[in-house]
């Protein structure tokens, strides 16, 4: 019996079917993520979601672990950006079982984003449509939240990546101070730092893609993180995150600038603006939703090629956050199996429910 045919016989099958996905998507996001704080706060919160969830104690984890990005992960898999955009549960959401939690999109500036709704379940694909539009509070408001998850102990230790965008009010031609500004507030507080310019509901962002609009943006994050390794005494890798629509050739220049300027690595891929054959929803309810990024298992060939592709054009000591179409654990040993150092997903959290990732790992079994 498959990972999916599990869960999908599960007490979190029959919640999805009769109740979440009767809501809105973005309403049961919300009540997730609201349901995850309360749970984490209470008294013994953590230890009882890591005991749900069969979920190892952080601070007496005895599984090798492996040293990428200047943290130790003891499982490759860990989640996207998108689900925790203003960090309000990074800490919990490890105790479901993640190695590591990017939070954000963050911006500059606090943005509500693109009109509601603005997120669209494919369920027969198992996938995902939305364009949210970066909806966030903003930079500062992330770091203090941030800096409260790394008060303690647990949270120092936490892998926990921040994921940066350009504010929708920016103009492209100011978008490297305004990447700069967001990298600045947030540097003391992440494991590290992923440049978002392949989100393609952010209208003009993907024109930061072509190498020329892209160096000056990479330098000026790369320059807030040395300058944050010379405060913090800690090194600050640096990502890009790309998206699976670049031709094969713009992954090839990417890659060579990513290795130009000294970047840490690549995050692949982001979501697709595509709308394949092989989708079973049907055409018109593809046409009613209209614009917005796709997610889910039809992304996974893609997201696959990228990342062959950046592994045979960076340097050996790159780094390969591999993203899009995870969702069992032979997902996640192809990924490290054609060069990726970690994998992340989202889409499958939604369809699978919390136990997923705790599960896959178990499934992967010791990262070393």
């Amino acid at each position: 019996m498959t990972t999916n045919d599990t869960s999908r016989r599960g007490p979190y099958a029959a919640l999805f079917r009769h109740v979440l996905s009767r809501l809105d998507a973005e309403q049961a996001h919300r009540l997730t993520v609201g349901a995850l704080r309360l749970a984490h706060a209470l008294p013994c919160g953590p230890r009882l979601l890591r005991a749900a969830f069969a979920t190892p104690d952080p601070m007496h984890d005895a599984r090798p672990a492996r040293e990428v990005l200047g943290a130790e992960h003891r499982t490759p898999l860990g989640l996207a950006a998108g689900f925790d955009k203003d960090g309000e549960v990074p800490l919990a959401l490890l105790d479901l079982g993640f190695g590591h939690v990017e939070v954000g999109t963050v911006t500059a500036k606090a943005q509500p984003g693109n009109p509601r709704p603005r997120s669209f379940r494919l369920i027969t694909d198992r996938s995902l449509i939305n364009r949210m539009g970066f909806n966030n509070h903003g930079a500062r408001a992330l770091a203090k939240s941030l800096a409260r998850a790394r008060r303690t102990e647990r949270g120092q230790r936490a892998a926990i990546g921040v994921n940066i965008g350009k504010s929708k009010v920016t103009a492209l031609e100011d978008a490297a101070e305004d990447y700069r500004f967001s990298a600045r507030l947030l540097a003391p507080y992440a494991t590290y730092l992923a440049i978002n310019v392949s989100s393609p509901n952010t209208p003009g962002l993907r024109d930061l893609q072509t190498v020329d609009m892209l160096r000056p943006v990479l330098e000026a994050v790369l320059d807030e993180a040395e300058q944050a390794r010379r405060r913090l005494r800690r090194e600050l890798p640096v990502l890009v995150k790309i998206a699976p629509d670049l031709h094969d050739e713009d992954v090839r220049a990417v890659a060579r600038l990513v290795a130009e300027v000294g970047l840490s690595g690549v995050i692949a891929t982001n979501t697709t603006t595509a709308r394949p054959a092989s989708l079973r929803a049907e055409r018109s309810r593809l046409q009613r939703i209209g614009a917005g990024g796709l997610s889910g298992p039809v992304l996974a060939e893609r997201s696959l090629e990228v990342l062959q592709l950046l592994r045979r054009e960076l340097p050996g000591h790159a780094s390969i956050i591999s993203c899009g179409g995870v969702t069992t654990g032979d997902d996640v040993r192809a990924r490290l199996e054609a060069g990726a150092d970690l994998v992340q997903g989202y889409t499958a959290m939604i369809y699978e429910g919390p136990s997923w990732p705790g599960r896959l790992a178990r499934e992967v079994g010791p990262f070393r």
